[in-house]
Parts: structure tokens; C-alpha cells; sequence
């Protein structure tokens, strides 16, 4: 029964990859010929990063949390264009399926997810900003791409990336798994999303409560949703405790 369920959620991992590569690889097909909207995506997601370094810098500053608020920062929203990798998952999908745990595959299905849904909302906010924008204008762009449905969704899709961190971590020996499975991994052509998932799996080993950062992340980026969502003067100043 156990074994069974575990094929499960593999095969539900593998279709959720499946379908979100396909959405992600929609949009960026949709704009690969407007260099302008790639430049202008490059600054909004520079606008973007730079603001979450300041939301989250006392993780960023903490030595415990660090390796993980930079995973967050880096790997799952950053300023590097995800393309390549994505067209390499797209490629490998079915050694995927052969050569990775359920629960890692959870885990990249989610980082997908998040990276399709973001594709979609920057690429509405970067054409109405341009390359060059405000504070202001970001805020006014912020509400008129996207719906409050949609931006709820990916904040939950960056909660679901850090649940199935932390539950990755907890799995017994799952750290030499995922060193074991690095030969296999670039024999697959897997090695740069081994990479990542050995990335996340020791930011989170390394801290005593995982869940607890997650969980701040998740409470501070949902705040700053609502204070743009209510037209809040400041919407990126939240309180020490980050409320």
C-alpha cells in the first residue's frame, strides 16, 4: 500500500511538471521575439529581488537562515532567466520520473509552478512598465496585472516550495541519497536540477525550524499583498516583526 501511494505521487508530480513546463513554456514563447519585454522583465524581476533582499534581510543576515533565504532569493526568483533549465527539465522528464524520489519531484513540480505563474504576472507588469518605473508605478501595475486570486496563488505556490523542503529534510537519509544519485543524475542529463534540489535540501537541513521560516516568508509576502491590494502609503514597510 505504501509503495503504491508512492508511485502515486510520482506520477501526480510528473504530470503537474508536465503541464506547468507547457504553461511556462507558453509565455516565454509568447514574448521570445520582443527584446524590449525580456529587458523590461529583467528590471522588473531586478526591482522585485532587490525589494525581497530588504523584506527578508534579517534571514539573509541570520547565518542559519542565510543559504535558505538566498535558495528563496536565487533559485526560485531571481533575475536569470530560468529558460535553459526549464527546456532541460522538459527534455528529461520521463529519466525524471526513473531516477528521482516522489518528494523531490514534488518539489521541482512546485518550483515550476511558481515559475509559470510568475512568467505570466511579470510579463503583464513588465509591458506596462517599460524598462524605467517608479515605486508608484510599480504599485499601480502591481494591481491592474493579474487578479488578487492569482497573486494569492503565488504566494502559496513559494509555500508550497518550502513545505516540500521541509518535508524533503525530513526523510531518513535522504542527504545521501541525493549525493548518491548525482552520477545517475548527469547521466540522465539532470545534473543542474540535482543541483538545485541539493541547494534546497541543505539551506533547510541547516536550520532548526524550517517550517518557521517558511512560514515567516509566507506572513511578510502575504502583508505586502494586502497593503498594495488597500492602496497603503509604503507598502514594502512592514514593522520590525514584519507585520
Amino acid at each position: 500500500m505504501h509503495s503504491g501511494s508512492y508511485f502515486m505521487n510520482k506520477e501526480r508530480a510528473i504530470a503537474a511538471i508536465r503541464r506547468e513546463l507547457e504553461a511556462v513554456t507558453a509565455e516565454r514563447r509568447a514574448a521570445q521575439n520582443d527584446p524590449a519585454a525580456y529587458v523590461s522583465r529583467i528590471a522588473l524581476r531586478s526591482f522585485q529581488s532587490q525589494r525581497m533582499a530588504r523584506t527578508h534581510a534579517d534571514l539573509l543576515n541570520n547565518a542559519e537562515s542565510r543559504k535558505a533565504a538566498e535558495f528563496f532569493l536565487n533559485d526560485l526568483y531571481g533575475t536569470e532567466d530560468l529558460a535553459k533549465r526549464d527546456a532541460d527539465l522538459e527534455r528529461v522528464v520521463p529519466a525524471m520520473e526513473r531516477v528521482l524520489p516522489g518528494t523531490a519531484l514534488k518539489t521541482v513540480a512546485e518550483a515550476i509552478a511558481l515559475d509559470a505563474l510568475s512568467e505570466k504576472l511579470d510579463a503583464a507588469m513588465a509591458q506596462r512598465l517599460g524598462q524605467s518605473f517608479s515605486e508608484e508605478e510599480y504599485v499601480a501595475a502591481y494591481r491592474e496585472a493579474g487578479t488578487r486570486t492569482e497573486r494569492e496563488r503565488q504566494i502559496a505556490h513559494v509555500e508550497s516550495v518550502g513545505n516540500a523542503l521541509c518535508e524533503l529534510v525530513r526523510i531518513p537519509l535522504i542527504g545521501s541519497t541525493l549525493a548518491m544519485m548525482r552520477g545517475p543524475a548527469k547521466l540522465a542529463g539532470l545534473a543542474e536540477l540535482q543541483s538545485f534540489l541539493e541547494r534546497g535540501f541543505k539551506a533547510f537541513k541547516a536550520m532548526k525550524n524550517p517550517d518557521l521560516f517558511v512560514a515567516t516568508i509566507v506572513q511578510r509576502e502575504r502583508a505586502i499583498m494586502d497593503r498594495l491590494y488597500a492602496g497603503v502609503v509604503d507598502p514594502f514597510s512592514l514593522g520590525p516583526t514584519g507585520d
